[in-house]
């Protein structure tokens, strides 16, 4: 091993994958599980686990926007080579690539296993640290025939093992290998353990996982969508945003709050209605899917929005919320001004925020509350509004 105590990550992505069908519907490593590529899935794994470094994808030259697309998430920890005509010379390239600055520890792992765990992970970079090659696999127990020329012989599945991935070796002496395999012309491996074994590089068993299956037909994508469909549904991802607005007044005889019109002395400033209920649940709802604030979508200098109804910023916030699947659970809006007095149009309010986001009443709530006389509220310069939104969303909680 290198004096660098860095583990990084191969993870080999340039095969077309004939036997899962479909064709036109691209490589199997791109395709669709549980709402997002394969390889994103496969990528996340590493990237979450604490000890690992950088991530060199080996690719198909016909796959780069596809790539770009699937890892834009984490494109600081992740690049990307064009892979060779077999899986062999792929997984060279892309260890050629990290010589350059050689870790101390590589895994190299299929991209189209996209359910390794960390305690898989942490089980091959222990056995690798010693300074030898480091297998997970599961024992075989199914019973195995051998087809013949004279009939079919069943074989014994005592110490047989099914491989999987990642392997781990150390850097430099797995990079030797595939070195050596390289030059002596062989290309019939079949992993990298097989590569290290020949060039005399030890290589220790471990415990692999039945979760960290390869997708390899059909049936074994539908089984990962639907593995990835019912984790979501277990574990909804349910999040709460904030939002908060602040309005003068100026000369006027009405105010607009959580869509009511109520009348008053006076009206507030802004280049809406001035809702500042509604602003404040926009900005809530927004923040629920990262998806910047009011200003971001309505800027206050375009004068299209010049005496607006803010339904029309709560709607679209809602839009936007279901378009990535949320579902709206609950709205708080608490309104701190000392006039005019909520109780009276708390009915009104209600229903109207029940039409803007399409949830009951009961999932509704606006309080009202003075400033004590304090500040500019209480000099009754202006009103304030705080509001909460919860929002539950179709995807399992980060791991």
């Amino acid at each position: 091993m290198t004096e660098n105590s860095e583990i990084a990550v191969v993870i080999v992505a340039a095969g077309r994958g004939e036997r899962a069908g479909s064709p036109q519907a691209g490589p199997k490593q791109y395709r669709t599980i549980g709402g997002e590529p394969v390889i994103r899935h496969t990528i996340r794994r590493f990237v979450g686990h604490p000890a690992i470094g950088r991530i060199v994808v080996a690719i198909h030259g016909d796959d780069s926007e596809l790539f770009a697309d699937a890892a834009a998430e984490h494109r600081d920890r992740v690049s990307a080579v064009i892979g060779g005509a077999s899986r062999q010379e792929s997984t060279l390239l892309a260890l050629r690539k990290l010589s350059a600055d050689p870790p101390g520890l590589v895994l190299i792992h299929d991209a189209v296993r996209p359910f390794a765990d960390d305690d898989l992970i942490d089980r091959v970079v222990r056995a690798a640290s010693m300074g030898q090659g480091a297998l997970p696999a599961l024992a075989v127990t199914d019973t195995l025939k051998k087809d013949m020329v004279e009939g079919l012989v069943t074989v014994d599945r005592n110490g047989l093992h099914a491989a999987q991935t990642p392997q781990g070796f150390p850097f430099e002496q797995i990079l030797a290998a595939h070195e050596a395999a390289h030059r002596s012309g062989r290309t019939d491996f079949t992993d990298d353990a097989s590569i290290a074994e020949w060039a005399g590089l030890p290589v220790r068993l471990v415990l692999g996982s039945p979760d960290n299956f390869k997708l390899t037909y059909p049936r074994d994508l539908a089984m990962a969508d639907e593995k990835l469909n019912r984790d979501k549904l277990a574990f909804p991802d349910v999040r709460t945003g904030n939002g908060y607005d602040v309005h003068a007044f100026e000369p006027g005889d009405a105010v607009f709050l959580c869509g009511v019109r109520i009348a008053h002395d006076r009206k507030l400033s802004g280049h809406s209605d001035a809702d500042v209920g509604l602003h404040a649940l926009t900005d809530a709802l927004l923040a629920t899917c990262g998806a910047g604030d009011i200003g971001t979508h309505f800027p206050p200098s375009d004068p299209q929005w010049r005496g607006a109804a803010s339904r029309i910023f709560v709607e679209h916030a809602a839009s936007i919320v279901r378009a990535k699947g949320g579902r709206i659970a609950n709205a708080d809006i608490t309104l701190i001004c000392e006039a005019p007095r909520v109780g009276p149009h708390r009915t009104a309010m209600t229903a109207e925020l029940s039409s803007m986001l399409g949830i009951s009443g009961d999932r509704i709530s606006i309080k009202a509350t003075t400033n004590e006389r304090l500040g500019f509220i209480g000099r009754e310069e202006g009103i304030a509004a705080i509001a909460t939104a919860s929002v539950v969303y179709p995807g399992s909680l980060p791991e």
